[in-house]
């Protein structure tokens, strides 16, 4: 037979906070109380935004009697010159325009001789302008040639200087290397010409050679006289030394046809 255990009785207590349980019947109910911010202090009721207060008057006054920070013109070292007494960029770089232009009209005239007082000022802001202008017409014409224009002039200025010393003995008057780079980079001007000639030329026929010939020509006789000019015995090599520049620029008009 089943045995019976005796279970206790379990009670529920409610989970309802005692505010919102229901009143009893009859009696009354009270809201919770509301929420109230803490209200300021006595100190600072007199003046509730402390860091909003400041006397115009007085700022006023002290930005009128203070010294400007910058009084005159802007100079350096205070010696009172300003910007518009400085020299322009291109001369604080080294790059005379003026007399890069006078060279290159000098070069321009197939018939006319070139001045070498011009050229014994050498620089070399002039023949990268031209050697620039030659890779971008080799670029339009679908041949990427930067870098072989650059390594050619800079191995054919080489190749001049060496017959120079070879020919003179060691006596090459005011022909240095540097002017040699220069005399060669300013004499590529008729070859930027025939380079911007050569894209409307027809490719493979008789007339771009003869049209290139006379180019090389013109670069070769502006060369010879300007390194003639310069150096002390350049006129008793001439025909070697126009050898010499006729193989450089011959080399660079294949570049173009080619």
């Amino acid at each position: 037979m089943a045995k019976e255990f005796p279970v206790p009785p379990v009670v529920f207590t409610p989970s309802t906070p005692p505010h919102r349980r229901h009143p009893a019947p009859g009696v009354g109910f009270s809201p919770p109380p509301a929420f109230a911010p803490p209200r300021p202090s006595t100190s600072s009721a007199a003046n509730p935004l402390p860091f909003m207060s400041f006397d115009v008057s007085a700022a006023a006054a002290s930005s009128s009697s203070a010294p400007p920070l910058f009084a005159g013109p802007i100079g350096v070292g205070g010696s009172g010159a300003s910007f518009e007494d400085e020299p322009p960029l291109l001369e604080e770089l080294g790059i005379n325009t003026r007399q890069i232009w006078r060279k290159t009209i000098s070069i321009l005239h197939p018939l006319r001789s070139a001045d070498p007082s011009l050229h014994a000022d050498a620089d070399l802001s002039g023949p990268f302008l031209f050697l620039l202008s030659f890779g971008l017409f080799q670029l339009l014409a679908g041949k990427f040639h930067f870098g072989i224009v650059l390594g050619w002039v800079t191995v054919a200025s080489l190749f001049l200087y060496f017959v120079f010393s070879m020919l003179s003995g060691g006596r090459r008057g005011d022909l240095d290397l540097y002017r040699c780079v220069s005399l060669v980079g300013y004499c590529m001007l008729p070859m930027v010409i025939f380079s911007a000639v050569s894209l409307f030329l027809p490719r493979g026929g008789g007339l771009i050679f003869g049209v290139g010939m006379a180019f090389v020509i013109w670069s070769t006789r502006v060369c010879t006289r300007l390194l003639a000019e310069l150096a002390s015995s350049g006129d008793e090599h001439r025909g070697l030394i126009a050898y010499a520049c006729w193989l450089v620029y011959m080399l660079f008009s294949l570049l173009v046809i080619f």
